[in-house]
Parts: C-alpha cells; structure tokens; sequence
C-alpha cells in the first residue's frame, strides 16, 4: 500500500475493498446457485447462493479486519502508548514511527508534538534544576549531618507510619523488623503503650522520656519522644546503644518528607490511590526453570514508596541452593557453588524476604515464576503470602497492546530504563531495572484513568493468557 496516501483515503479504501468484495461474494453464490437450479430446485439453489455469499462476505471481513487490525488498529494503540510514555514517564527518546507509517500524517504530527514537549521538558527541568540547587546543597549538608550524629532518630506522621529514620536507628529497628519507610511504627514498638505515650506528648508539647516494649521478644528500649513544630507527628530517638551496625556497613538516612502529610485512605487496599501504595519489587536468579524441582542461588529486591524507589532499602543476597549449580545455569547470572557456599538457604531467605515485604504490593516481572519458589519454600515455615501482586508484563500488556513484546529489555527500551551489563541477569539489578519500568509506568496507569489499585487488577486480568503461555 502507497505511503503517500492519506488515513481517510486509506480508511476508504478498505470500506471500498469490503463493498466491491461483498458484491463478488454476493455475484459468486448467484452464478453458482444458478447452476445449481439447473437441477430443479429452486429452494436448494437459493439456500446454496445465500450460503456461498454469506461465507464470501464472512472471509472477505475477517481478511480486511486483519489488514485494518495490522496498518491502523495496532499502530494507533502503539502510537498512544508511545506518547503517553513522553507525556507521563519522562521518556525522551526519539519516537519511533516505523509502525505508524500507513497512518498518513498521524506519526509526523506525533513525532513533532512529542519533540516539542521533550524540548519543553528539559528546558523546564533545567529550569528547575538552576532555582533548586541552592536548596538541594543544603538538603545533602543536612542529610550528611543527620548521618554523622550519634542518635538513633525515627520521625513517625500523625497516622503513625516511618517517615525518616537515620542509621543508628535502623540498626536498632532492624533487631525488631526490617527498617521500611513508610511502614507503621507498631510493626517494632506496642501499639497501646506508643498510642498512650503520643497523647501525653500531645498535652505537654515538651520532651517525653518512655521505655518502649517491642512486638518481638522482651526487648525494652529507652527512649525519649519529642513533638515537632508542625502537625502532630513526633520524633523518636532511641538508645542507640541497642544499634549494632559494622562500621564497615553503614546505613543512609532514609526519609521521604512528603509522607509528613497524612490521608484518610480507604481502610481496603483495592480501593487505594496507587501513590498511597507501598510496593516491594523482587527478582530471583536459579538453578533452572522448573519452580517445582529448581532452587533459588540469588535474591534481590527493592521498595518503592510513593512512586519512587527508597535508596538504602535494598534486599540483596546469594542463596546456597543445597545442590550442584548447573553450568548452564551460571553462564547466565554467573553464580557458582563457591560463591554460596556461606550464603542462607533458601527457606531462610524466604523467611527474610517475606518479613521484607510485609504491608506491600508484591511486584515481579513474570511473577508466577518466581513466587512459585517462594510459596514452596514458604511452606516450611508456614508462611501465609497473602500479599497482593503486580505483574509487569501484565502492566506492559494494558499500556502498550497485548501483542507488544514484554519483556523486561523490551519495557527498558521503551521507557529509557538502563540496566548496565554487569548487573543484567543479576537479581539485584533485574529487580532495581524492573522498579524503574513500575515508577514510570504508574503515572501513565493513572493518565488512562487507572487510579486505583481494583481497577488495575481488573485491567491485568484480560490479559491473564500472556503469562499462561510465558510459563
């Protein structure tokens, strides 16, 4: 078909290809049913002729639909695929317009708006980044200063939920509970004598000094709750004398202040906003592909908290399978028996990663696979994985087609995701790769009206048969 034609012309063209396709079918099942009432029977004839023609114009629609699906359909849904990740993934490559080339004057026109708002963007973010820098030096002067004080420092919100919380105290937490932003404060200290202590300190508005009891053990820990200027969150700072960290692995301050402001959420988690989820993003590397008789070598994972991944939060280690690694298997992600010969099993690493991942949407890409190892080695430990989960290339599917390639190279390419070769195949750096797709991907979800994590779920269920013909 000519390029230089225009998408009417190229709409018309197909209408009049099925009207003089249909008039064949139509003319065909006539002359044959002609012959036919040579015979006699003339009802015999016409029920021929009819079928004929009828079964004509059914192939003639189903073969023009297929051109129609190929050089319009599909083009247009990858087109707005393409342009919503430009418009609300921060994407900034070249569009590509190659499969849009019957469009007409469609793709020209795409490529052009999506070039100006590239262009518009990065003079808007260099804008930004001039008026902020001053504001940021002083960020990254208080971050380091928050880092070098010996106290151990949590700052909870109103809602009781981590937001801040520096090295010397994760190193308290972590004796409790995994340290995570954004987690809720009666996950490491009981909830009754905190809610009771935070009425105090709302009375007095002055230093309040507590022995808080923790949810695991008969840990008790000295500390002192203090209100802040604003709002009704406090800060914690707790005997860092309880802190064990190695100095040779030390912890980041990790804080996100825009938790600070709290929200009434729907207490259901299908009905919530998706920047008000926590989400804990997870890759496996293994000794093959078989999750019934396979074992894990290798776990990464990472949180994402308000739509952006939280540095210092990684999960990140080696499993010893029990068994000979297959030298197939380490050609692929490079790990061999030495290398986990010290490492966790895979039922405690499990454990680990399902206390990691507690009060979070589970994400992987090819998730049936990989929580595969993890609810069978769960089963030893009796662990209940009742979070809800998120597939990428499910994700990948509604955004850009079901018949789109979705796989975690082809989602890195489309949305200017890097993943540096050393760590491809890596579980750690699949996982870091896949959370950088999830981030960009959310606020294109919720530019098609996708706002909550129900109707997610709804949308990844029509496309249930990808992963069905993946595993």
């Amino acid at each position: 078909m000519p390029r230089d034609l225009s998408l009417r012309t190229r709409v018309l063209l197909f209408f009049v290809l099925i009207a003089i396709a249909g008039l064949v079918a139509v003319g065909l099942g006539l002359f044959l049913g002609a012959r036919h009432a040579e015979n006699g029977d003339l009802n015999s004839a016409l029920t021929y002729a009819g079928l004929v023609a009828a079964l004509g114009i059914l192939a003639v629609t189903a073969g023009v639909w297929l051109l129609f699906d190929e050089n319009v359909a599909k083009p247009i849904e990858r087109l707005s695929a393409e342009m919503r990740s430009r418009a609300h993934a921060g994407v900034s490559s070249t569009l590509n317009t190659d499969d849009a080339r019957y469009l007409g004057d469609l793709a020209p026109a795409a490529r052009a708006v999506t070039g100006q708002l590239s262009h518009n963007s990065t003079a808007a973010a260099r804008a930004v980044a001039d008026a902020t820098q001053h504001l940021a030096t002083d960020r990254e002067q208080l971050k380091t200063l928050l880092t070098d004080i010996p106290l151990a420092i949590v700052l909870v919100n109103a809602a009781h939920q981590i937001t801040l919380y520096d090295g010397q105290a994760a190193g308290v937490l972590s004796q409790i509970h995994v340290p995570r932003l954004n987690a809720s404060i009666f996950d490491y200290f009981d909830k009754a004598q905190l809610v009771a202590a935070h009425v105090t300190l709302q009375a007095k508005r002055n230093c309040l000094p507590v022995t808080l009891r923790t949810t695991q053990g008969e840990l008790e820990i000295d500390a002192r709750l203090l209100p802040l200027s604003r709002g009704d969150g406090y800060m914690i700072v707790l005997d860092a004398a309880h802190a064990l960290i190695d100095a040779d692995d030390a912890r980041p301050l990790v804080y996100d202040f825009a938790l600070t402001t709290t929200q009434d959420l729907p207490p259901q988690l299908e009905n919530r906003p998706l920047n008000a989820l926590n989400f804990v993003v997870f890759d496996t590397e293994t000794t093959g592909l078989m999750p019934h008789k396979d074992d894990i070598v290798q776990l990464g994972a990472v949180r994402v908290v308000n739509g952006r991944i939280v540095a210092g939060e990684e999960l990140n280690t080696l499993v010893n399978p029990g068994r000979a690694i297959p030298l197939a298997s380490t050609k692929v992600h490079g790990i061999a028996d030495k290398m986990v010969l010290d490492a966790p099993d895979p039922i405690a690493t499990t454990a680990r990663f399902h206390a990691y991942a507690q009060g979070a949407v589970i994400v992987a890409h090819n998730a049936p696979f990989d929580m595969a190892f993890m609810r069978r080695y769960g089963k030893s430990n009796q662990l209940v994985w009742d979070q809800p989960i998120l597939d990428t290339v499910l994700l990948s599917a509604i955004l850009f087609g079901a018949s789109a390639t979705h796989t975690l190279d082809a989602l890195c390419d489309r949305l200017d995701v890097t993943i540096p070769s050393a760590l491809r195949h890596t579980a750690l750096g699949d996982a870091h790769a896949t959370a950088e797709v999830l981030c960009k991907m959310l606020p294109m979800l919720k530019s098609r009206g996708l706002t909550t994590f129900e109707r997610i779920l709804t949308e990844t269920r029509k496309h249930g048969k990808l992963l069905e013909d993946l595993n």
